[in-house]
């Protein structure tokens, strides 16, 4: 039988990387470095071939620790040049007795995360829709529709509505009035052609250290 092709391209050190994944799991094992003839030689014997960039020198995953890996499938990325071993491991991967040879430094939890830069993001994206298509129901085409003066009416009459609740010490009025105004706010600036990225621009201007 033919062996199979994979369109690699191979860089001037000879050496791609590979990201060996435990076909069961999907878990990342290792990151390591194949030449064509360890590619050769994984695709003919159905183990993991690799190259051992400090040694200079192929090697075969558990030839001396017995933790052998049978390779099931090997994948190419768009560019071809990486590849990635999806293996059956039989024993742990890393040298350290470890199944994996990476170790979870951190886990960021749902909401851990800073939503505000995204979420702007995201909103701004939703602007510029709805005044691009003005669709016929659209709260926010209907302020575009309006032009700077309907705009800034709203933006004037909810940043007086943010102080009433910032007056009020009521944390989740606070919060929805200064909502508010940052989307009208971003509806002013996409009626004027002025993007977030401007205004961040200023802000790390105004943040930057004076001499």
């Amino acid at each position: 039988m033919t062996a199979p092709q994979i369109a690699v391209v191979w860089p001037a050190s000879g050496l791609v990387p590979v990201v060996v994944v435990d076909d069961r799991t999907s878990d990342v094992l290792t990151l390591a470095y194949a030449s064509r003839e360890a590619l050769e030689r994984t695709i003919a014997s159905r183990s993991t071939w690799l190259y051992s960039r400090s040694r200079a020198a192929l090697w075969n995953k558990g030839e001396t620790s017995g933790n052998t890996q049978h390779v099931v499938a090997i994948a190419v990325d768009c560019d071809g040049d990486a590849l990635v071993y999806r293996v059956i491991p039989h024993g742990p991967a890393c040298h350290t007795g470890s199944a994996s040879c990476f170790s979870e430094a951190v886990r960021f939890e749902p909401g851990a995360q800073p939503a505000f830069a995204d979420a702007l993001a995201s909103l701004a994206a939703t602007i510029a829709d709805r005044k691009a298509n003005a669709p016929a129901d659209s709260y926010t085409a209907k302020l575009f529709a309006g032009g700077v003066d309907r705009i800034g009416k709203k933006i004037g009459e909810e940043a007086t509505e943010v102080v009433i609740a910032a007056k009020n010490a009521d944390r989740a009025e606070l919060i929805w009035e200064v909502s508010d105004l940052l989307y009208h706010t971003l509806v002013l600036l996409a009626e004027r052609g002025v993007s977030l990225d401007e205004v961040g621009a200023e802000l790390l201007r105004r943040a930057a250290p004076t001499s």
